[in-house]
Parts: structure tokens; C-alpha cells; sequence
């Protein structure tokens, strides 16, 4: 990666494009921003790629606060480079290859420091907030003056934005920037799940229910650990199922006399219910592990049968893969680069920044894995 140069900017603010959603649902504006300095404990960065991710459809939807708020700079899944850093802040300096992530690490509270889970125990309950130290201060004004909302504390739809180090992750420069971008979210969701979550072994079987971004992940997950057959409706997979040409029999049907009585690992990549159940039955009686990747609207209660549970099988959520994000994401790129993990094929289109609205309606039409929008090209 080419080196890149700063103006001398640090604390002072910066004058940027954005694409801002003024409305749920409606095409983002590209506009001329101020982004404010980082303050402590703060990092603020040039963002040099981003994509888009279901999750950023589902907010832009949105119309019911709290979680519904505007004007508002969505984006998640992005790569940048360090502009300037706020005080208290150690590990990053200007000029270092950067990862922002929704998911918080604060490597102090107890979650943190235990191997048993990824959550945070200080920062995660939080996801309302504009900037995760400082409540609902915003590091965003729009020309008027008038504060715009962060989201999951990146808000990668702009030229800069500022992060806070507890979601921030230094990567090797070595790693081209579109697949970095990558591993900010979707791709190390998946490769997360099958790692480190279910913990897939040589020689197992496994079931991906949701064939988007996060489900292919799982599928390379579930390669590299050296799964013999992987279940799925599209590239990446050993075995192929098409639910039209089922008839009347049941998916999980179809893939117990594939395996013969079940695969050791399911994973639920959508957020249905009716799709997790299906999952759950599809796996081994006595030892068979679903992982639900997804999540039912409005955190919609699902129901599993009782006597599956008691006779051995289990399920699990899995957020964010269960990844650590300083920890883990640096080994993911650590296999990138040693050409044993592939992420040539998530990324299906490339399009300029201003061009936004169109991996929008890509993406909602089903006909992108991955768009890396590119901020100078």
C-alpha cells in the first residue's frame, strides 16, 4: 500500500465529504462535512475503502427511535489509515493501517481479559451512542453547523471519521486495502464463527443456512479447519442443496440422509426463526451444534423443541465470531497473506464513494456479496 500524507490537521477540524441519510429509506446525500479532532482516547482516520453490509440496509430502514436517528453517516466495514490521535491514546500513531470495528474491546473489564467470551463488559450494553466515551457528542457537522449522528461507532460513508481505540485494530500495511475492509465486520463474523465458536474439526460436517457474505465466511472458516463436506447453495461448498427441487421433504430432511443422521455443525447466517429450526434439526442427535449468526426482527422470540435439547443437541449465538477484535482480526490477515485464506471471491463489485446509492440498491436486490466503494479512484 501507497504511503499517505497528512496535512499538519491534528487538532484542528477537517473539512470532508460524507454520504449522509437525512431519511430512512432515502437515496444518501453526498455533502461537505466537518469532522471535529480526536479527543481522548480517540482516533481519527482517512478512510480508504468501505463496503456495505445488511446491517447498514437495516438502519437505514429504520423509523422508530431510538435506534432510528437522522441526519445520520452509516458504514461499518471499512479500512483507514491514522490522521491524528487524541491524548491517552497508545499502540497507534499517524500513518498505521487501521481496522474501525462495531464491537468493542477494551482489554481491561473482565469479559475482555477472559477466553470464555468476546463480549465487553464496560462498552458493549451501549450501541445507542454517538461516540462511546463521551455519550451523544457527535465528531460530525453538517454545513449548516448542525450535529450528525454517528453509527456503531464508525461511520465509514465519509472521508474521515473518528473511532474510538476500543473499536479500532492495527493490520499489517502488507494486506491490499479492499480485502482488509473485508475483515471489519462480515467476513471475520463468519471465519469467527466457524473458529472460534463452534470450533469445526478436521473431519466434520457442517450445514450454512444464509449464503450472503457472513454465511460464505463460514464456509471458509469450516475449509480451513478441514472440514469433509460443507453444505450450501452456491460456490465454496463441497455439497449442494437447491430447496426447490426438495419436493415435500424439509431441508434438514434432505441433509440428515446427506450425512447420515445430521451434520456436526449448523449455522444460521439470516435471522429467521423458522430458518433456525430448521438449522437446529438439521444437526447430529446427541452432539450436534447450531450457531445463530443472525438475528429475528425486533429480537423476536424463537422456539425450540424441548426433547431436541434434551437429547444433546445445543445452540449458541455467535457476535461478531466471537472474536477479540485486537486479538484475532491480525491472524486472519496473518493467513491472507500466507495465501491459505481466500477473499477474492466475496468482493462482486467496485464502485466510486459517490456512486453509494447504486451498492445500495446492489445489495438490496441480492445482486452483491460484497461492494468496496473507493474513496479517491
Amino acid at each position: 500500500m501507497e504511503k499517505t500524507s497528512f496535512s499538519n490537521n491534528g487538532g484542528k477540524p477537517i473539512r470532508c465529504k460524507a454520504a449522509i441519510c437525512r431519511k430512512p429509506g432515502e437515496a444518501l446525500v453526498i455533502e461537505d462535512i466537518q469532522v471535529d479532532p480526536p479527543q481522548a482516547y480517540e482516533v481519527r482516520i482517512k478512510i480508504l475503502c468501505t463496503s456495505l453490509c445488511h446491517t447498514d440496509i437495516t438502519f437505514w430502514k429504520l423509523d422508530s427511535p431510538p435506534l432510528s436517528r437522522f441526519p445520520r453517516i452509516l458504514g461499518h466495514e471499512a479500512v483507514g489509515v491514522v490522521e491524528s490521535i487524541g491524548e491517552n491514546v497508545d499502540g497507534f500513531k499517524q500513518g498505521d493501517v487501521v481496522l474501525p470495528v462495531f464491537h468493542p474491546y477494551c482489554e481491561e473489564c473482565r469479559d475482555c481479559k477472559s477466553s470464555k467470551t468476546n463480549w465487553c463488559a464496560k462498552y458493549a450494553d451501549d450501541f445507542i451512542s454517538n461516540t462511546r466515551r463521551y455519550g451523544m457528542a457527535s465528531r460530525f457537522k453538517d454545513s449548516s453547523g448542525e450535529d450528525i449522528h454517528h453509527f456503531l461507532f464508525v461511520s465509514s460513508f465519509s472521508e474521515y471519521t473518528v473511532v474510538d481505540i476500543a473499536h479500532l485494530v492495527k493490520i499489517s500495511p502488507e494486506i491490499p486495502v479492499d480485502k482488509a475492509a473485508l475483515l471489519s465486520c462480515g467476513v471475520s463474523t463468519g471465519l469467527g464463527a466457524a473458529w472460534k465458536v463452534a470450533d469445526v474439526e478436521e473431519g466434520s460436517t457442517v450445514a450454512v443456512f444464509g449464503l450472503g457474505a457472513v454465511g460464505l465466511a463460514v464456509a471458509e472458516g469450516a475449509r480451513l479447519r478441514g472440514a469433509a463436506k460443507i453444505i450450501g447453495k452456491k460456490f465454496g461448498f463441497t455439497d449442494f442443496i437447491n430447496p426447490t427441487l426438495c419436493g415435500e421433504k424439509k431441508i434438514s430432511e434432505v441433509i440428515k440422509e446427506m450425512t447420515g443422521g445430521g451434520v456436526d455443525y449448523s449455522f444460521e447466517c439470516v435471522g429467521l426463526a423458522s430458518l433456525l429450526n430448521e438449522a437446529f434439526i438439521s444437526t447430529r442427535t446427541g452432539s450436534g451444534k447450531t450457531i445463530m449468526l443472525g438475528m429475528e426482527k425486533h429480537a423476536a422470540t424463537i422456539s425450540l423443541g424441548s426433547y431436541d435439547l434434551l437429547i444433546g443437541r445445543t445452540v449458541c449465538g455467535s457476535l461478531f465470531g466471537g472474536l477479540k477484535s485486537k486479538l484475532d482480526i491480525p491472524i486472519f490477515v496473518d493467513h491472507y497473506l500466507k495465501k491459505e485464506l481466500n477473499l477474492d471471491s466475496f468482493i462482486t463489485h467496485e464502485l466510486n464513494f459517490e456512486e453509494i446509492n447504486k451498492a445500495f440498491s446492489l445489495l438490496e436486490e441480492g445482486k452483491s456479496v460484497r461492494c468496496i466503494l473507493w474513496m479517491d479512484k
